[in-house]
């Protein structure tokens, strides 16, 4: 099980970030919450779009959970 954080702040996109506790982009203190610890990055973006409901996986630590999404003009 690892502990994931969700940052405050949105990403250009409007995202905001979920990390497993030992990423190397993981937001420092004051600007995240603590979601819990899981055995996966799937119930931690869950738990952190109850907040923020553009929650997204990190694209380095949860990679698996990360989603890209294209901007059609």
């Amino acid at each position: 099980m690892s502990s994931y954080f969700v940052g405050h702040n949105a990403l250009f996109n409007g995202d905001h970030a979920v990390h497993a506790e030992n990423c190397q982009h993981l937001p420092a203190e004051q600007y995240r919450t603590y979601l819990g610890e899981f055995t996966n990055c799937r119930p931690a973006v869950q738990q952190a779009m109850t907040v923020y409901p553009t929650a997204n996986g990190c694209f380095s630590c949860c990679e698996s959970c990360h989603r890209v999404f294209s901007i059609s003009a």
